[in-house]
């Protein structure tokens, strides 16, 4: 088998990332049947039950990687996608599986990396939560300006000279950071959110205003960023350019109200970072009061233009329902809940506890928690500004913090700084409530814990992403 070559595969497993697997005996040079070894190929874009023509990419000594180039037998597990960028956008990589199989292969990755990645056994799996909501279920979208659309193959090959081919709106091709697909329609926000899309994608195409590079850095427009509530009418647009334009701005703002009017406010951030991120050095209210209000459970929660909230806003009610469920509080409890963020997680739990101490390392946030703090008239929590790729005992002594009986964790997908994880179990809280959008880093973390002291109890995942890899996943551990 070489790079390049077109092989005939039969996908009988599913692996994580949404990659379907083959075996294929690979042969040896021995006189032992026992030497035969099952070589594995990931094929990215294939189910199991489908067999496929695909095209070898990079080999390794135990397993090579694939891509589909042609379905010679669909899987029964298989759908129509509904988007018509499926396939071309990385986005929902999975719109064409059954959701009830997304949620199968999710629960079954969450439990296979812990065993097998881990070495963790003796736990308990419980059953996966599933999404109510499939499509629509984002309260947040972020678009890219790029002065490289990305081309389809038959504009490729019809040998015409493509019009509009530096004006792109929409999403990066995997891969690609200097090309964006043009997005129509997204499937994961609403319409007036895609209204939103085309509208800012029109407006400044006809003016042919510049798009920002981060090649040369120069241009005007950087990112369009959407959030939307879903428990408020609340709806924001936030527009990332270069620098301040005023009469430009103005004109956009008004012409945007117009044509979608249930708009609430209109944040402009100015940003010259020489990276494309959608973060502004400064902004400007243009239009509202510059936030929107959402809900998870009862609790209201401000969310600014460039803080951070859960971007399934119905999903993470069960999801921190299932970390106040393996808490078990009995409301005498000091928990320290570490990469607070907002303080979303400690004030929806605040009613069930004594006293939560915060422990978050962005500024703002710590900000967004203090005032999340006064909208729900919760006096029980308090943030701490702490880097957690540091030691945060430091901030316990000076500030005489009591001990915890429970400690809950929710890090980014990079999962603990081993500072933390050495914190964690210098502490010895009786449970340890630990959060994760990556089991892979998960696993890794609750190794860690459990060599040094903790038991594994069990394991639920929250679909909190359809169509995606993507798995949240609520874990227990106790003090041996």
């Amino acid at each position: 088998m070489k790079k390049g070559d077109r092989v005939e595969l039969d996908i009988s497993g599913y692996a994580f990332e949404g990659k379907g697997v083959a075996k294929i005996v690979k042969e040896v040079h021995s006189t032992d049947e026992s030497d035969s070894k099952k070589f594995v190929v990931f094929v990215e874009g294939t189910y199991p039950g489908d067999k496929v023509i695909a095209g070898i990419g990079k080999i390794r000594k135990s397993y090579a990687e694939a891509k589909i180039k042609e379905i010679l037998f669909a899987s029964p597990l298989r759908t129509t996608a509904s988007c018509e960028h499926y396939g071309v956008c990385g986005g929902c990589k999975s719109q064409d599986l059954l959701y009830e199989q997304q949620v199968k292969f999710k629960a079954e990755q969450v439990k296979d990396i812990f065993e097998r990645l881990g070495g963790l056994k003796d736990f308990e799996m419980l059953p996966i939560v599933s999404s109510d909501k499939t499509f629509f279920y984002r309260n947040k979208l972020e678009f890219s300006f790029a002065d490289k659309r990305w081309l389809s193959e038959n504009e490729i090959s019809s040998m015409q000279e493509v019009v509009d081919r530096n004006f792109a709106l929409g999403f990066h091709i995997p891969g690609l950071y200097d090309k964006v697909l043009n997005i129509n329609k997204c499937w994961l926000q609403s319409e007036a959110s895609n209204k939103i899309l085309n509208f800012t994608r029109s407006f400044f195409k006809e003016k042919n205003i510049s798009i920002y590079s981060t090649k040369t850095h120069e241009g005007f427009l950087r990112n369009l960023v959407v959030k939307q509530s879903q428990k408020t009418n609340d709806l924001m647009v936030n527009l990332v350019v270069y620098e301040e334009n005023e009469k430009l701005l103005d004109q956009y703002k008004n012409e945007l109200l117009d044509a979608v009017p249930e708009i609430s406010t209109i944040v402009f951030n100015f940003s010259k970072k020489m990276a494309n991120v959608a973060v502004g050095d400064y902004e400007i209210i243009s239009h509202g009061n510059g936030f929107i209000y959402d809900y998870i459970g009862n609790k209201k929660y401000r969310i600014s233009a460039n803080s951070f909230f859960q971007t399934n806003t119905l999903q993470a009610e069960k999801l921190y329902d299932v970390a106040a469920e393996f808490a078990d509080f009995s409301g005498n409890e000091i928990v320290y809940d570490l990469y607070s963020g907002a303080g979303t997680i400690p004030i929806y739990i605040s009613q069930k506890v004594k006293q939560i101490y915060g422990f978050e390392s962005v500024e703002p946030a710590i900000k967004d928690a203090q005032i999340n703090c006064e909208l729900n008239k919760v006096e029980n929590y308090k943030p701490f500004l702490a880097d957690l790729n540091k030691s945060f005992l430091p901030i316990i002594h000076e500030n005489s913090l009591p001990h915890p009986q429970i400690i809950i964790t929710d890090p980014p997908r990079s999962g603990m700084h081993p500072k933390t994880v050495a914190d964690i179990l210098s502490l010895r809280p009786n449970k340890i409530v630990y959060v994760r959008c990556n089991p892979a880093t998960q696993a890794r973390d609750i190794k860690l814990l459990c060599d040094g002291g903790y038991g594994f109890i069990k394991a639920k995942p929250v679909d909190m992403f359809p169509h995606t890899y993507h798995i949240e996943n609520v874990a227990l551990l106790e003090i041996k």
